[in-house]
């Protein structure tokens, strides 16, 4: 099949003198840009192909498996795709469906996988104190997902979710980010992944007090690599009407989303929630849930959130359960439950 005709992003003749008009968006299949700073080998970051972008952006690097050149397209925001279905390049991989209707989650089978974790175990103490957080631990995460890790205290959710982003190393087994191993990558190239990849979301809300909404958000947004505004990033949220407040100005349940605000302003690949709704009450809880679900909805975040709470287990793609370090059993809904129609 012919290759579609390309056409130079300098053209004068495609300036978008309106940004309206047109938009630059990068071509999404199976790219790939290298996390700034790091050297891990192979380190990189997939943009969630719903997600428009200042500019198109393809270049040939050590990072691509394709290895081909920089490609600039100008495309109309209307119709969204330049490529008539089902067409792509010659040799260039069949790009993801569509994402699907919310309440309806795609196959895990047709996303991106972000975590392979084989044999992960975690191991603290030495002789009669030896505690084992993860006794090997088998496990596939993948892009847009929602994840509920439900277990009770000590079953090894919160190390699990310390190991997947970074904040501690295991003592055995494979953890790869992206194809990536992570069990020996150095402090430095930790730090890398957590700054770019991820965003923690914790029981507590760790906000500035001296700071406004917006201020907390911002600081995420000066050393992020592609963050979004705070403003956009607290009207996710709902918090529009709330960015010039200080967190003594807040409920808690204003504070928790301005913490939510803050790890999503910065895009992350992975969205890891250690108890988020511990603190608050139903009516907030579901406030923050609902903030939670679009936020995984509308940026395509793997969001991983950990509970004791088994009625949250119904607003998710994904349900695994934990016990005594190990994965006990999983299943999957058929459908997401809105947070809203959940009690407890």
């Amino acid at each position: 099949m012919a290759r579609p005709a390309t056409i130079s992003a300098a053209s004068p003749a495609l300036a978008p003198s309106q940004p309206s008009d047109y938009r630059y968006q990068r071509h999404l299949i199976d790219d790939t840009r290298p996390v700034r700073g790091s050297t891990v080998a192979g380190l990189s970051r997939r943009v969630p192909a719903a997600r428009d972008h200042a500019a198109y952006w393809t270049a040939s690097n050590p990072f691509n498996p394709l290895a081909r050149p920089s490609l600039w397209v100008a495309r109309r925001a209307a119709p969204r795709n330049l490529l008539a279905p089902g067409v792509v390049f010659p040799g260039e991989p069949v790009p993801p469906a569509p994402p699907t209707a919310p309440g309806a989650p795609a196959p895990a089978a047709s996303r991106r996988q972000v975590f392979r974790v084989r044999g992960l175990t975690k191991i603290y103490g030495e002789g009669t104190a030896q505690v084992r957080a993860l006794d090997g631990v088998d496990l596939d995460l993948h892009e847009g997902e929602l994840v509920v890790l439900l277990g009770p205290s000590g079953s090894g959710k919160t190390t699990l979710l310390n190991q997947l982003g970074g904040l501690d190393l295991p003592t055995a087994g494979e953890l790869a980010y992206r194809g990536t191993d992570l069990t020996h990558a150095t402090e430095q190239q930790l730090t890398s992944y957590r700054r770019n990849s991820v965003g923690f979301i914790f029981q507590f809300y760790n906000l500035i007090p001296s700071l406004t909404a917006r201020e907390n958000v911002g600081l995420i947004t000066e050393i992020a690599r592609d963050p979004m505004p705070p403003e956009e990033a607290l009207a996710l949220v709902s918090l529009t009407p709330r960015l010039d407040h200080f967190p003594a100005q807040l409920s808690g349940g204003e504070q928790q989303r301005v913490a939510i605000a803050r790890a999503i302003a910065k895009r992350p690949e992975v969205l890891l929630c250690d108890e988020p709704t511990g603190a608050l009450d139903v009516r907030t809880g579901i406030v923050v849930l609902e903030a939670l679900e679009r936020a995984n909805r509308e940026l395509g975040t793997l969001t991983i959130l950990i509970t004791h709470n088994a009625v949250m287990a119904e607003m998710a793609d994904r349900v695994i359960h934990f016990s005594d370090g190990r994965v006990l059993r999983e299943h999957r809904n058929a459908t997401r439950a809105a947070p809203s129609t959940l009690r407890w």
